[in-house]
């Protein structure tokens, strides 16, 4: 498993903060995206994202932990702009995320992930956001989002459909609101950090983005 390290990111929705990626091997193959409708499987990151998944860019999780541990101390990071946690497939090694989340004491690190299928994996989740790393739970579609919720594992953000742009509710009633990033050109999560916040009720909505943004829609849709 290779892990690269960005310590400025040019993404103008991120802003300029340190981001990583890890290997494609990470990504659990339940993933809905996986078969289509994966932002990060097209442009440039797709590239970038294929190189780390080879080994030609990126390095071990001792050199990745060893940098986050250099940060500043406040300092907002996002973990994997592309790839998941730790551990191949829907397995979540443990033992590394706990390195990360030590890695991270202090600093305001953050993350998401659809590894919460395999039996156990809450358990991590909720022992990273216990320790002040926030991995966020990915829901497919807002009804989703209402399940990762109960589980009390973690924050949740899910994906919406391409074309809402205005704060929402989950069947359930949970609050959405729709990633500022995405609806205002003078917001990056640089200068937002709602992801970062693991104590937060509500729940961030992703607008489905990319080339295959019609996919990701259909996904959110429950098609």
């Amino acid at each position: 498993m290779y892990y690269h390290i960005t310590p400025k990111s040019s993404n103008k929705k991120t802003g300029p903060i340190p981001v990583t990626t890890t290997s494609a091997d990470s990504c659990p193959p339940s993933c809905p995206f996986s078969g289509g409708g994966c932002y990060a499987k097209s442009g440039p990151l797709a590239l970038h994202w294929s190189q780390v998944s080879q080994g030609a860019r990126g390095g071990s999780l001792d050199a990745l932990t060893s940098f986050i541990g250099s940060l500043p101390a406040g300092q907002l990071w996002r973990h994997n702009q592309a790839g998941d946690l730790p551990g191949e497939g829907e397995t979540i090694d443990g033992v590394s995320l706990r390195k990360i989340a030590k890695s991270n004491t202090g600093k305001r690190g953050f993350t998401y992930t659809h590894k919460y299928k395999k039996r156990g994996n809450l358990r991590h989740i909720k022992a990273a956001n216990d320790a002040g790393f926030v991995v966020n739970l990915s829901a497919n579609s807002p009804q989703h989002a209402d399940e990762l919720a109960e589980t009390g594992a973690g924050p949740v953000v899910c994906v919406l459909d391409q074309a809402t742009t205005k704060n929402t509710t989950t069947p359930a009633g949970r609050k959405i609101v729709v990633c500022p990033a995405t609806v205002r050109n003078d917001v990056t999560c640089s200068t937002c950090g709602l992801c970062a916040r693991s104590s937060r009720s509500i729940i961030i909505g992703f607008p489905a983005h990319g080339t295959a943004k019609r996919k990701a829609s259909a996904i959110s849709n429950g098609f």
